[in-house]
C-alpha cells in the first residue's frame, strides 16, 4: 500500500474513530468528572482523532469543537447539564473567533499578502543577499538568514514559497548530482522553521501559547517574547547551516546570483512600505509607547483596506484557515477549563514526583514528538491548555510562561517529515529532497535546537526577569 493510499484510508477512517472517541466518556463516565466534564472530554479526544487522521480539514475540526461545545456544555445545551455547573455563554465560545491574538496574526497576514503583491519579499530577499559574496556557503547562510528574518513578520509559508522560488533560480546552474542542491533546498524550511519562533506572529504554535496565558492572565509583550527566543534562533540557524554544509557536501566554489528586479515605487507600494515598517517598529517598541501588540496588529488591517491599497481580492487571500484553527484551539482551552477536564487531566499523573528539569523535556519532547506527524498547530491546541493548567497548579511550580513558550517552540522545531510543516512540504515538492534527507536533517535540528533550548533558555530568560525555573 503506497503512501498516499494509506492517508486515504486513515481519512476514511477518522470520521467513525471521531464518532466513537467523542461517546467513549459518555458511556464510561470516568470518575472525577460530571457529566458536563465527560461530554468536554469526550470533544477533546474527537478532535484529537480528527487531527491527527485529517477526516476533515485541520479549521473544520475548529469550529467542530466550537460547535459541540455550544450544543453539549454550553447555556445553549442541548442535553441537560449537571447540577451546579455554570454553564458558560455562547458568546464565550463564538469569541474565540474574534480573540485579541487572532487580530495579532492577522496583521502578520496582511504583511505577508502585502509583501508578495509588490514583490518586497523577493526584492529584500535580492538586495541582502549581495552582502554574501558568491561562495556556497556564504550564499546559504544569507538564505537562511534573510529566510528567518522574513518569517519572523511574515507567514512561514508564504516565505518558504518566496524563498525557494530564489533557491531554484539559484541550483538551476548546478551541474546534475550536485549536492549543493539538496542543501539549499533544505535550508529554506529550516530558516523558515526556526525563524518563526522569534516573534508571536511567527507562527501559529506561538499564537496559540500567547492566547493561553493572556486567558490567564500572563502577558508577555513583543519584545520580551524576542528577547527571550532570538539568541536561540540564531544560535539553532547557525548550527543547522554547519550540519547542511557538511552532509551534502559540494565542489562547486562559486554561485552566481541573477536577480533582477527593482522596488515598486507606485503609490500604493510605497503607502505598504510605510505601513509594514511602522507596523514592525510598534511591535518593537511597546515597552515604551503602551500599545499592546493585539491592536498594533489590527494596525495594517484598517489602514492598508481604508486606503484601498487591499481590496476584497486580497481579503480573500488572507490565511482565514489558520485563524479559524488558532481561534478552534482557543475555544478548546476555554471548554476544557469551563468543565474541569484540564484540571482532571493534569491529576491523573503524579507530576509532583517529577523534577522541574524533567517535567520541561516531557513537556518539550511531547511537542516535538506529536508535531513530527500531525499540525503543529493542531499539536499546540491540544498541549498548551493542559501543560498551563500543569503549571498553574499546585503540583508543580513552574512558570506558566516558561510552559507555554517551552511547548510552541517544541512544536516549531518539528521538521523531519514532509506533513510536519507546509515550509517542509513546499521544499518536498521541489524534487530536489528526499524524505530520507528532510528526516535525517529535520531530526539533528529538532534535536539540536531542543538540547539548546532545555538547557540554556530557562536560565536566560531567568536573567531577563521574563520567566524562570
Amino acid at each position: 500500500m503506497s503512501e498516499e493510499q494509506e492517508r486515504t484510508l486513515l481519512q476514511r477512517l477518522g470520521l467513525p474513530l471521531a464518532v466513537v472517541a467523542f461517546l467513549l466518556p459518555i458511556v464510561l463516565q470516568p470518575d472525577g468528572l460530571d457529566a458536563a466534564g465527560h461530554r468536554m472530554f469526550g470533544i477533546f479526544l474527537a478532535a484529537i482523532v480528527l487531527w491527527i487522521t485529517e477526516a476533515v480539514p485541520l479549521y473544520a475540526t475548529a469550529v467542530l469543537i466550537i460547535f459541540g461545545e455550544i450544543l453539549f456544555i454550553s447555556e445553549a445545551s442541548v442535553m441537560p447539564l449537571p447540577e451546579g455547573f455554570e454553564a458558560p455563554p455562547i458568546d464565550d465560545f463564538y469569541s474565540a473567533l474574534a480573540n485579541p491574538v487572532l487580530m495579532l496574526f492577522l496583521g502578520g497576514f496582511f504583511l505577508a499578502e502585502g509583501a508578495a503583491k509588490y514583490r518586497l519579499d523577493r526584492n529584500l530577499a535580492r538586495v541582502l543577499l549581495r552582502p554574501f559574496g558568491t561562495s556556497p556557503t556564504g550564499i546559504m547562510l544569507g538564505l537562511m538568514l534573510i529566510t528567518a528574518a522574513l518569517s519572523m513578520f511574515m507567514s512561514n509559508t508564504a516565505t518558504a514559497a518566496t524563498m525557494t522560488a530564489v533557491v531554484l533560480s539559484v541550483t538551476a546552474t548546478l551541474p546534475p548530482g550536485d549536492r549543493l542542491r539538496t542543501s539549499l533546498a533544505l535550508s529554506i524550511p529550516i530558516a523558515a522553521n526556526v525563524g518563526g519562533i522569534a516573534t508571536p506572529v511567527g507562527t501559529p504554535p506561538n499564537a496559540i501559547a500567547l492566547a493561553g496565558l493572556t486567558e490567564r492572565g500572563i502577558s508577555i509583550s513583543f519584545l520580551e517574547w524576542m528577547l527571550a527566543t532570538l539568541p536561540f534562533v540564531i544560535l539553532i540557524l547557525v548550527a543547522a547551516w554547519w550540519l547542511l554544509g557538511r552532509l551534502h557536501r559540494s565542489e562547486t566554489k562559486e554561485l552566481k546570483l541573477e536577480m533582477e528586479g527593482e522596488f515598486d515605487m507606485s503609490r500604493p507600494a510605497i503607502l505598504f512600505y510605510g505601513v509594514f515598517a511602522l507596523t514592525i517598529a510598534l511591535w518593537l517598541t511597546e515597552p515604551l509607547h503602551g500599545v499592546p501588540a493585539t491592536v498594533v496588529g489590527f494596525l495594517p488591517v484598517v489602514v492598508l483596506l481604508s486606503t484601498q491599497v487591499f481590496g476584497v481580492t486580497e481579503l480573500q487571500n488572507v490565511r482565514w484557515d489558520v485563524l479559524w484553527l488558532v481561534g478552534g484551539g482557543i475555544a478548546l482551552a476555554t471548554g476544557m477549563a469551563a468543565a474541569g477536564v484540564d484540571e482532571w487531566l493534569v491529576a491523573l499523573v503524579a507530576w509532583e514526583n517529577l523534577p522541574v528539569a524533567l517535567l520541561l523535556v516531557v513537556l518539550a519532547v511531547i511537542s516535538l514528538a506529536l508535531s513530527t506527524t500531525i499540525s503543529n498547530s493542531a499539536t499546540a491546541n491540544l498541549l498548551v491548555p493542559i501543560g498551563l493548567t500543569l503549571a498553574m497548579s499546585d503540583a508543580v511550580a513552574v512558570d506558566p510562561l516558561l510552559a507555554g513558550i517551552i511547548i510552541a517552540v517544541g512544536c516549531s522545531l518539528a521538521m523531519a517529515l514532509p506533513i510536519s510543516t507546509p515550509p517542509n512540504a513546499i521544499a518536498y515538492a521541489t524534487g530536489a529532497v528526499r524524505t530520507k534527507d528532510l528526516a535525517v536533517v529535520g531530526l539533528l535540528v529538532g534535536a539540536i535546537g531542543l538540547v539548546l533550548f532545555l538547557a540554556v533558555a530557562p536560565l536566560w530568560w531567568n536573567l531577563l526577569g521574563i520567566a524562570g525555573m
